[in-house]
């Protein structure tokens, strides 16, 4: 069986929120794909809440390269999702692969982890509704018009799916993930 997990982003994606589920899902004795609209080097951010600002700033972050297109995943090779947030998801929400490759996640079970703006790309693939999820706090209306509960919490745990609200929360949120991986997608 195969041990491999798909992480789905693009340029302005928080860098925090790529590398830290990268890393540790690597750890775990994972492979992990990274999947962009292009193959190419991407360039993330980092977003940091500074006292005064109403919200968070955002400063260039690192860069990375993709894996691979979307338009060239075959999700089924794939036993987990990763999706991070930062811009990245506003835009990835209107790609199409990006919605069949999230569908396939969802229709067929798979564990799903998705982090601060990532419910946008759930949210447009239509398969947010009926569940709960947190996000980026200020995302709690986009959560609620997708039919979905909004959950305020660090690591939201639904059936395959786990949710949380920004990097804060990583070490909740990926011990929750991993501790999904271990019954739905054990390593070999």
């Amino acid at each position: 069986m195969t041990s491999k997990v798909l992480l789905v982003t693009g340029d302005a994606a928080e860098s925090l929120e790529v590398f830290y589920p990268y890393q540790r899902l690597l750890e775990e004795g994972y492979e992990v794909d990274i999947a962009a609209p292009t193959k190419k080097r991407l360039q993330f951010v980092v977003h940091d809440f500074v006292d005064g600002y109403d919200t968070y700033t955002e400063k260039p972050g690192y860069t990375w390269p993709a894996d691979l297109a979307v338009a060239d995943v075959d999700p089924a090779e794939y036993v987990a999702l990763v999706i991070p947030g930062g811009r990245a998801p506003e835009y990835l929400r209107n790609n199409a692969d990006v919605q069949r490759i999230v569908r396939h996640f969802f229709d067929a079970d798979k564990p799903v982890a998705q982090i601060c703006h990532g419910p946008l790309i759930t949210a447009a693939a239509g398969v947010l509704s009926g569940r709960r999820s947190a996000a980026y706090p200020a995302l709690e209306p986009d959560v609620a018009a997708a039919g979905a509960e909004y959950v305020d919490g660090e690591a939201v745990v639904d059936g395959v799916v786990v949710s949380s609200r920004a990097w804060p929360d990583h070490p909740a949120w990926i011990r929750a993930f991993i501790e999904v991986l271990r019954v739905k997608a054990p390593l070999a």
